[in-house]
């Protein structure tokens, strides 16, 4: 059974979300288990025809490397590294949240390139929802060439793929496999909370701490997804940790690249609001029934104008049994303002239906 994320020391060790996890981490690639993180994530079989052939990996290195950095980290807790990819003139670097968050207020970013030239850089946007962050280049990266951008919606399984990034603090290095399944749905950690990776491409290219943010190509070294996740065998005291395994997760390049085009124009993404938060309920006894407990509302929001109030329990979303937090997640990222979210309550006793109409994200 794969085990929880932990996030790596930078001495390749077992990774704990804590806080020191975050300056040490951003050498991590989030792990993540499906066990227990599997939203409902179908798995698309899109098969790959038969007489498709491993890429040349040494072409699509050649090409795709020098738009590939390694990001540099450092805060109160520590320093690590990530990777990354050049996406937009101006020096824009698409990367994980998780991989920036290590530097905290007031830490230091900056930027390797693939010939060992480094630049500082500044955050210009992050959606921890997402897992996702841009970041630019003091230099803005001048003459240096931009990753192609291509599409995740054409990809099959079994389709060959490279991952390109710096795994352990090892930059421009390359790995190949294929894609093993589409379609996933599983939950990371961020630092500040967890993400939820939506339509995520599983690979069995090897994907190592350090590797996160970086490229996930295809064949003709067009960007397909950004690396973000593994999956982590426990040790024989249940701890994950350690490297690769063989299942790696990566956020489509369709998702992406829309995300991150917002980043750069607003500084951020804007997620439709529920105007609520809650927690996980197991059921201690038949009274009080499994869900999630509703912890605050804002007031005039849109759960308030539904009707909703701190202390219920919301038992069904959409119909579905309601479980996790993820699925509060998941409603906000697969819906836009002003969609409607049914869901069932209950109070004291009591069962009700009740309809939340998605509003715009609350203001910085």
């Amino acid at each position: 059974m794969s085990e929880a994320p932990t996030p790596p020391d930078d001495d390749g060790g077992t990774l704990r979300v804590t806080p020191r996890l975050m300056a040490a981490a951003i050498a991590t690639v989030a792990a993540s288990a499906l066990v227990g993180g599997l939203i409902g994530g179908a798995l698309v079989a899109r098969q790959v025809s038969g007489d498709a052939r491993a890429c040349r990996d040494a072409d699509v290195a050649q090409g795709a490397l020098p738009s590939v950095v390694t990001v540099l980290a450092s805060g109160a807790a520590g320093a690590g590294n990530g990777s990354g990819q050049l996406i937009r003139e101006g020096g824009y670097v698409l990367t994980n949240y998780h991989v920036i968050s290590a530097a905290g207020e007031g830490g230091a970013l900056g930027i390797q390139y693939s010939d060992g030239s480094t630049t500082e850089a500044t955050v210009v946007g992050s959606d921890p929802a997402t897992d996702l962050a841009v970041l630019q280049a003091t230099d803005e990266a001048s003459d240096r060439p931009l990753i192609t951008v291509g599409t995740s919606e054409s990809l099959a399984v079994g389709q060959p793929v490279v991952a390109l990034g710096a795994p352990l603090g090892l930059t421009s290095t390359v790995t190949s496999g294929i894609v093993s399944a589409l379609g996933r749905t599983i939950t990371v950690p961020t630092g500040s909370g967890s993400a939820v990776l939506l339509d995520a491409i599983q690979t069995d290219a090897t994907i190592n701490p350090g590797n996160s943010g970086g490229a996930l190509v295809d064949c003709s070294g067009s960007l397909v997804g950004i690396n973000t996740a593994i999956s982590t065998v426990p040790n024989a005291e249940g701890v994950g940790g350690g490297g690769s395994v063989g299942l790696g997760f990566a956020i489509p390049v369709d998702l992406a690249m829309p995300i991150a085009d917002e980043l750069i124009t607003s500084g951020r993404a804007l997620h439709p609001d529920l105007g609520l938060t809650a927690q996980a309920l197991v059921a201690q006894g038949e009274e009080v029934p499994d869900g999630l407990l509703v912890m605050t509302v804002d007031a005039g929001g849109p759960a308030s104008r539904a009707g909703i109030r701190v202390g219920d329990v919301i038992t069904a979303i959409d119909g579905a049994p309601a479980r996790t937090l993820e699925q509060l997640i998941v409603t906000k990222l697969t819906r836009d303002v002003g969609d409607t979210v049914p869901v069932t309550i209950w109070r004291t006793g009591q069962t009700s239906d009740a309809a939340i109409v998605l509003g715009e994200p609350p203001s910085p």
